[in-house]
């Protein structure tokens, strides 16, 4: 059985626990995780369908040749001239589903793509692919987690490689092209960096631009690639010379954050407990207001994906969850901190990926 076979039989298994008796997908993250690609995405409405009486994709006659390489599933073409409705019709037909099915939509397909399915099965219930796709994503198997291992390492790398490179008079943009060429020289592809020097290091989400790297700067990193399909992600702290006033303090906080996370994260606790552990530390040290992010997410075939650890999130954890922890204190003008783990739930708690120190970074 091939790696898509197995992935469509589980996700049969769910739709049947969940009453679901359609799941409709655009291409992107979820078709590709489940067949290993997915077709040229464009306006053209073209999508994956499966019910428990088989699975087909509605194909624009245009991508059929050169789609059809990668998967003996049928297709029912559209051409242009002719629409893509009397297509989607056939294919419904063939897959028996109902007139007032239950329809699980791509949360992220076009949303014109969207209301094509919502026409064509106007009295269907509707909901998102959380309890079915997303849910199988959630749960990493083993050669899901030794990808992400090899990412990990590789970030790893990649974080070393900006240590040894990184010096005063520098600018953000030529520590980001340090860690482009490391991911690069390791096989893989950088997709974010973001490097915060000083003040720049408040935003969470600072563009990496031409700052001037200085004496006493302390300097967030947070980077990521991709290789095989999988990502990595990993945020650690350097100072240039001696940290200024105040940030030993920050650093030790953020970091009590961290491990008080780590401890609370285990199988059947609610995403949301895990986002209380640390939060609780910081917001007890007086720091609470700067704070304003979640403090993790899921990581996998997608750089952000499911389970979310937020204040609100109620999803309850399971084993082979891999997330991120990376709580973080922002001071407005003066300085950010960040520490980001990313780690696989096992049924004892967080194994991490990363070998880094998460100690600061002199240089």
């Amino acid at each position: 059985m091939t790696i898509a076979d197995n992935r469509l039989k589980r996700l049969r298994g769910i739709m049947a626990q969940e009453n679901v008796d359609l799941v409709a997908i655009g291409p992107g993250a979820h078709m590709q995780w489940l067949l290993g690609f997915y077709p040229h995405a464009d306006e053209r409405p073209c999508l994956l369908c499966i019910s428990q009486n088989g699975s087909a994709f509605l194909m624009p006659a245009l991508n059929a040749e050169g789609t059809r390489e990668n998967t003996d599933l049928a297709f029912y073409e559209w051409a242009d001239e002719a629409g893509p409705k009397n297509a989607l019709q056939s294919l419904l037909i063939d897959l028996k589903v109902a007139s007032k099915a239950s329809v699980a939509l791509d949360e992220t397909m076009r949303a014109d793509f969207a209301v094509l399915i919502q026409e064509a099965l106007p009295q269907a219930s509707r909901q998102f692919s959380a309890s079915t796709v997303g849910a199988l994503r959630m749960r990493k198997d083993d050669d899901e987690y030794e990808c992400l291992k090899l990412n990990a390492k590789i970030a790893d790398n990649a974080m070393r490689a900006a240590w040894q490179g990184l010096k005063a008079g520098m600018r953000e943009n030529d520590v980001a092209e340090i860690i482009r060429k490391s991911f690069a020289d390791q096989g893989a592809q950088a997709k974010f960096h973001i490097i915060g020097a000083a003040k720049n290091g408040a935003f969470p989400h600072h563009q990496t631009g031409n700052t001037i790297l200085t004496e006493g700067d302390v300097i967030v990193m947070d980077i990521g690639g991709t290789i095989e399909g999988y990502f990595s992600d990993i945020t650690r702290m350097a100072v240039l010379g001696q940290p200024p006033e105040g940030y030993n303090e920050i650093h030790k906080i953020v970091e009590l954050a961290v491990v008080a996370a780590l401890k609370a994260a285990k199988p059947g606790i609610r995403a949301c407990e895990v986002d209380y552990a640390a939060r609780s530390v910081i917001t007890n040290a007086g720091y609470g207001q700067y704070f304003f992010h979640r403090t993790g997410h899921g990581l996998g075939s997608e750089v952000h994906e499911h389970p979310f650890l937020t204040a609100t999130s109620e999803t309850v954890l399971e084993e082979g969850m891999v997330f991120s922890i990376e709580p973080g204190i922002y001071l407005p003008g003066r300085f950010g901190v960040r520490l980001e783990e990313i780690i696989i739930l096992r049924s004892d708690g967080p194994e991490i990926f990363s070998e880094l120190t998460r100690a600061l970074n002199t240089l």
